[in-house]
């Protein structure tokens, strides 16, 4: 089933704090803390790629999910862009068949995250390689007032993709590209 996906990330400084000031607002916990492992897919053409739209197997404890996401456009701050989700049995079995059907890995990152759920919107606490961030997606009226609710601005918003800040990320340091993974312990 196809959505509209209407999101912004917010940098989190002290990640400590986050959980007690959802619950002051009112949000609660849907989903603890869980480890995900994502991997973009695109043909060897790139053509995904070049549309600027992406085809994500999710990884997760509780199941694995295959979403496709068309192009992005921004709308008052926010990243807006229709996709379809759905779930899958196996994450691994999801890879095989793709790479069967000729698509190979493009981008593989991690986080772990904790969703909590506000009125029509959902909150995630997002623990990257690169930081911290919060996203808020539902509707935009609820995203400003969340937002605003938890001390944030509209010039606080964050309409880049995880690969998009990573890449940031990267540049800055003069290094190259490679996947946003936790390190080994």
């Amino acid at each position: 089933m196809k959505k509209t996906e209407v999101e912004v990330k917010l940098k989190v400084e002290d990640l400590e704090k986050v959980p007690a000031l959802l619950q002051q607002i009112g949000a609660r916990l849907v989903h603890p803390r869980e480890f995900e492992d994502n991997q973009l897919y695109d043909f060897p053409d790139f053509s995904l790629k070049m549309s600027q739209t992406l085809l994500r197997v999710r990884i997760q404890d509780r199941g694995s999910l295959l979403t496709y996401k068309e192009a992005p456009r921004v709308e008052g701050g926010a990243k807006v862009r229709d996709e379809m989700e759905v779930n899958v049995s196996s994450g691994e079995t999801m890879v095989a068949i793709l790479a069967k059907l000729g698509m190979r890995p493009l981008f593989r990152y991690q986080k772990y995250r904790s969703a909590y759920q506000y009125s029509d919107l959902v909150i995630t606490v997002d623990e990257t390689p690169v930081g911290n961030y919060l996203e808020l997606e539902g509707p935009k009226p609820l995203i400003d007032e969340v937002a605003a609710r938890l001390g944030y601005k509209p010039t606080d918003y964050i309409a880049k993709s995880y690969l998009t800040l990573y890449q940031d990320h990267l540049k800055l340091r003069g290094l190259p590209l490679k996947d946003m993974l936790f390190d080994a312990p």
